[in-house]
């Protein structure tokens, strides 16, 4: 049988140096050299704003009064340019600074980004805060942690649906910057008047006065097991990781990059990765104001239909909901795949039959198959750490390290975990040292919790794969270790289309249980209505009979106790984010959800839950 036929793609990383230490560690980098790279971002905006001053930096579809979008409203890099420039002097008469930074509460948008850069030119970190901690939470919690954090002297947010947020959270005595509308009982300032500050020579002071240890943004952790994190991001952090990135994936340079793109800028993912190589590669981003969800999903296929990108990101349900809407939309097809290079996913497992999906539409438009890149990063790292270094991609293949930055391989507990250190490392958490202290070990690799294998043992250039979190593994009363990230792919594959995530029970008890969050797709297999409950839905037989059908499969190939689903329920209260449960990316926090539904756990394993299915 023939090998399938790939578009083209060059990967720049082919080749890696594995080296031992002491017992049961070991060192892997790339042999490509890390090349020269820019000393602060706000070099590649100036660059391009001379260079190609009419080019489109960054669009998005104006909002209109009904709440619809329309057109797309473009920023050129020059108007980019001259707007952050004006920015920056307004911060710099407020006496701004890492003291005292930007705090940014709301979505993506061109607003957004102009004072970003703004703040890069004038040297003021700025933060990005995830837009749930205002417009979903209930408490603002995590909004309050963020700014007892870092203390601001300057909150900005797009309209008054941050109202109510900022009243409750935003002292008295601190600026707020709004695009529209007003907070009940407190002076706001307009962002527009805060462009019409007219640049002064401060500003070129300034931005000379910044260098590779400058820090640009302080990026909030998800807050896996405690408060989130704020990830110190310097200039130095974020322009090596972009040169890595570039020399790792040589096709961001091949053609003029172009992006379309929902990912929030609060997240590494969106924020550092895909922002920082719009800037860095001089490419137009199309904000996606979409979102793979059933209610927003829509307006980034409308969008994909119209913008054909040269690279495309997203998240695993993302891609699936693509992959499902490309079986029938031939325009879908034609212009996402018109000129598209690569695609590539990061933030949780690809069911491989989401691949098989996209693959079947690629070689049905094209005759040729799209390579699917992927790798393993976090948001200490800038992201980029490890990518895949061929197209014969598998779920959960990681690659390679990128070039500059080592890996320390540590035995542990059964596993390997895989540490970083590089010049796209953090150097730390602000105004947390304990935290930052525990973060590096004695070698000054920081420690990712990542437990990673070899693809082939037999030939290291192929490079590792995820075999979970170490922090999420657990033992069971027997003694025997559950490998939490392997088993949670596996379910979440046997149950496509019908499984949006799953989170393992059974720490100290004899078997493996899962609680599964479903996906809307139970709706269509119950034959119910839309309006009836979702704990009817899950109760109802179609659905019960297909869980039945999945465990029954997964039970056929497990080959112990530690990978044998031995229970199994369905969640109808979905995750919620004041619990910590679910970030706004959408991914899920396993030992959050163990710890809010522990009455649910217990039910599950003592055989008094209803609807509990077991292998028969």
């Amino acid at each position: 049988m023939n090998a399938p036929q790939f578009r083209p793609l060059k990967f720049g990383v082919t080749r890696v140096t594995l080296r031992d230490g002491v017992p049961g560690t070991h060192y892997l980098k790339a042999d490509q050299e890390l090349q020269a790279f820019p000393e602060r971002m706000t070099d590649r905006l100036q660059h391009w704003a001379q260079v190609k001053p009419d080019h489109s930096f960054m669009a998005r579809r104006v909002k209109q009064a009904d709440g619809s979008t329309g057109d797309w409203q473009h920023i050129s890099y020059a108007q980019a340019w001259q707007t952050a420039r004006n920015i920056a002097q307004g911060l710099i008469d407020r006496g701004l600074n890492a003291e005292r930074p930007v705090v940014i509460l709301s979505e993506n948008s061109l607003e957004h980004a102009m004072l970003a850069l703004g703040c890069m030119v004038a040297g003021v970190p700025y933060v990005p805060a995830s837009p749930p901690y205002s417009l979903v939470s209930v408490d603002y919690d995590k909004l309050k942690h963020v700014l007892k954090t870092v203390t601001p002297g300057l909150v900005f947010a797009s309209d008054a649906r941050y109202a109510k947020a900022i009243a409750g959270t935003v002292s008295a005595d601190m600026e707020v910057v709004m695009c529209e509308g007003a907070v009940d009982g407190r002076q706001v300032t307009t962002f527009d008047s805060l462009c019409a500050t007219a640049a002064t020579p401060a500003v070129d002071a300034a931005m000379a006065a910044t260098g590779p240890d400058t820090i640009v943004k302080f990026l909030f952790t998800s807050g896996s097991t405690k408060l989130p994190k704020a990830v110190i991001n310097t200039q130095r952090l974020w322009c090596a990781n972009q040169q890595q990135m570039a020399q790792s994936m040589p096709v961001l340079a091949e053609k003029e990059l172009v992006l379309v793109d929902w990912l929030p800028w609060n997240h590494t993912f969106g924020g550092n990765h895909n922002f920082g190589m719009t800037v860095f590669h001089g490419g137009t981003l199309y904000i996606d104001d979409g979102k793979p969800t059933p209610a927003l999903i829509g307006e980034t296929l409308r969008n994909l239909r119209e913008i054909a990108p040269t690279v495309y990101f997203n998240v695993p349900t993302g891609f699936e909901a693509i992959a499902n809407a490309m079986k029938t939309d031939d325009l879908l097809r034609k212009t996402l795949l018109s000129r598209v290079q690569m695609f590539f996913y990061a933030g949780a497992a690809l069911a491989q039959p989401i691949w098989d999906s996209l693959y079947a539409s690629q070689e049905r438009e094209i005759g040729e198959r799209i390579v699917m890149g992927t790798g393993l990063g976090m948001t200490e790292s800038g992201p980029f750490g490890i990518f895949v270094t061929n197209p014969f991609v598998q779920a959960g293949d990681l690659g390679v390290p990128t070039p500059g930055l080592e890996l320390k391989l540590v035995d542990m507990q059964g596993k390997t975990e895989v540490r970083y250190r590089g010049p796209n490392i953090t150097p730390g958490y602000w105004r947390n040292p304990e935290e930052t202290a525990g973060a590096f070990d004695e070698e000054g690799f920081f420690k990712t919790g990542d437990a990673v294998k070899w693809i082939d043992e037999t030939d290291v250039h192929l490079g590792l794969k995820f075999d979970g979190r170490i922090a999420e593994d657990f033992k069971l009363a027997t003694g025997t270790f559950v490998s939490v990230g392997p088993l949670r792919g596996k379910i979440i594959a046997a149950g496509a289309p019908y499984i949006q995530d799953a989170v393992l029970t059974g720490i100290n008890m004899k078997e493996v249980g899962a609680m599964i969050f479903p996906t809307p797709a139970v709706r269509a297999l119950s034959g119910l209505g839309a309006d009836v409950p979702l704990s009817e839905v899950l109760a109802s037989a179609p659905v019960l009979a297909k869980f039945q059908e999945i465990v029954n499969t997964l039970a056929q190939s497990a080959t112990g106790s530690a990978n044998r689903i031995a229970r199994l329920c369905l969640l109808s209260e979905p995750p919620t984010i004041d619990k910590g449960e679910i970030t706004d990316k959408g991914s899920i926090n396993q030992r959050s959800v163990l710890t809010h539904r522990a009455d649910t756990v217990a039910a599950l394993h003592a055989d008094t839950l209803h609807y509990t299915v077991k292998p028969q």
